[in-house]
């Protein structure tokens, strides 16, 4: 006798008309637009007076006192102990937290991180926390939502999704704000030390997943830049795209909070977790700070940052990253290094590196392999300059999906992680003197669409030590792109001794190489 499968009793007509129905209610939802800001809540960073008088502030004292005007730089390249410092920074925090993030995950390392902020609320720290509304999902509603409750914590979202879920519908309603997001990464304690670059909050940011993993690098910053990332927060938290969660989010029971408690409690028992608690156990990288213990390299620092106004399409062009950057950075002499996942240098892009190739500089690109890249879209708008950009003598890097080298030392300050990775660092060396960290990607949509933050050090002997380990690692790590004789692409791979030569994109299906090319030729590189 056959099986009987039972399904609800709902006519496919009433269920078209139910649906549509639904999605013209959310359609109208988001259409009603945002609340108003007028009551919105004001607030400042800590003053450098009193942040002198907190543990971190007198812990740097010294130190800062003696190397006048200068900041203090610690790069984090390692995955578990970049996760360890920001636990540690939230823990040393005694009077202020501001804190800035594009994506946090609902997982096992934004659960802990979320739970230590609620810890230092509850020990009398202000917590002010500013999340991009694209980067969050609507699972973690319910717990923003009570910690905003908590006294001492304010949950502000830039660029709000007004319909919840599911949240591309914003985009149907309101696409020219909702395409433009806050890409900015930081978190500051006590307006003394900060960590920023190019690190979100998630598994795969920290080594902590069997899926992708991101190699990446961050930095560890006091003195003159973390007074830099506190004003600039301010600018964000005051911007006209910061909204209370409270204006956005149904209110939750204080009760969340117990559960977000019982989670990370869960997490800390679990076995998956052993590494973490490892991590928080071995270089205390703050406990050092705080013990003068840690070698930081003092240097002249300036922080780029894009106009808060970006996200409505409003600053004006001198407010703007690319702008700062043309500034600060001034023009490359001798070497430009440049890594980048989403590298789409555009006409404007590819002219700007060509000349500089033209005029004598070693300009080498480093990014992800079509087997590393997380987002084949945007690889589609890389080939598309690829060929030229060789042909101008610009020399091309692919970081290969398994790197094969273990890449575990702490203050190691290269961009590369564990083997495995795909490439999520931004960064930049100008001339063995200049380095810049930060959210910054060669791209049109860093450029142009979405807000940045990056911090350019002017310090010869981190960026040497940068560009030597980029050089050194480039051919186990990453193939080299060349053209024969007539003008067709080629992969160069090393392994020890061996070099192997791909005539086609390495570790690539023919579809995906298909799929990549197809969307080359569609015109969105200026949404890439």
């Amino acid at each position: 006798m056959q099986a009987q499968t039972h399904h609800p009793s709902f006519p496919p007509r009433r269920f078209a008309g139910s649906l549509c129905a639904l999605l013209c209610a959310s359609l109208l939802a988001g259409c009603a637009g945002l609340p108003s800001l007028e009551d919105r809540k004001e607030s400042q960073a800590l003053s450098p007076a009193v942040a002198a008088t907190t543990d971190l502030g007198r812990a740097v004292a010294p130190e800062l006192a003696a190397h006048p005007g200068f900041a203090g730089i610690y790069p984090l390249a390692d995955a578990h102990v970049a996760f360890a410092a920001r636990m540690d920074l939230i823990r040393s925090a005694q009077r202020t937290l501001d804190i800035q993030y594009y994506i946090w995950r609902d997982d096992l390392t934004g659960t802990l991180l979320l739970e230590q902020i609620h810890e230092a609320a509850d020990r009398g720290v202000r917590v002010r926390l500013l999340l991009d509304d694209l980067g969050i999902a609507s699972a973690l509603d319910p717990t923003l939502a009570a910690l905003d409750a908590h006294p001492n914590i304010e949950v502000r979202l830039f660029n709000p999704f007004v319909v919840r879920s599911p949240k591309f519908l914003g985009f149907v309603t309101d696409f020219s704000r909702a395409n433009r997001r806050m890409h900015n990464k930081s978190l500051t304690a006590d307006a003394t030390a900060t960590i920023l670059g190019g690190r979100n909050i998630g598994d795969e940011y920290f080594d902590a997943t069997d899926g992708v993993v991101f190699a990446d690098l961050d930095v560890l910053a006091v003195g003159p830049a973390a007074a830099d990332v506190s004003r600039d927060f301010d600018r964000y938290w005051a911007s006209a795209s910061a909204f209370p969660v409270e204006k956005i989010l149904p209110h939750e029971s204080v009760d969340e909070l117990a559960e977000l408690e019982r989670r990370a409690q869960a997490i800390e028992q679990d076995p998956a977790a052993a590494d973490y608690k490892e991590a928080l156990r071995g270089p205390r990288v703050v406990q050092n700070l705080l013990d003068d213990k840690l070698p930081l390299d003092w240097a002249k620092t300036k922080l780029v940052s894009d106009d808060p106004a970006k996200g409505l399409n409003e600053a004006p062009p001198e407010g703007l990253i690319v702008h700062q950057l043309r500034e600060v950075v001034g023009q490359p002499t001798h070497s430009l290094d440049l890594v980048s996942p989403y590298f789409v240098p555009a006409s404007t892009g590819t002219q700007y590196l060509s000349g500089l190739a033209a005029q004598g500089v070693d300009v080498r690109v480093l990014t992800n392999a079509l087997e590393a890249t997380d987002v084949v879209a945007v690889h589609s708008g890389y080939i598309r300059r690829r060929t030229e950009l060789l042909q101008n003598g610009v020399h091309l890097y692919e970081l290969r999906r398994v790197a094969g080298v273990p890449y575990k030392k702490e203050q190691s300050p290269g961009p590369f992680g564990s083997s495995g990775s795909s490439l999520h660092a931004k960064t930049f060396i100008v001339d063995s003197e200049r380095v810049f960290v930060g959210s910054f990607n060669f791209d049109p949509r860093s450029a142009h669409l979405n807000t940045e933050l990056g911090l350019v050090i002017d310090s010869p002997d981190l960026a040497t030590r940068v560009d030597q380990k980029f050089l050194a690692l480039l051919p186990k790590v990453a193939y080299s792109v060349h053209l024969d004789e007539n003008g067709k692409l080629y992969w160069i791979e090393t392994n020890g001794d061996v070099e192997t030569r791909h005539d086609t994109e390495p570790n690539a299906t023919w579809y995906a190489r298909l799929g990549v090319w197809m969307l080359s030729v569609m015109p969105i590189e200026s949404l890439l």
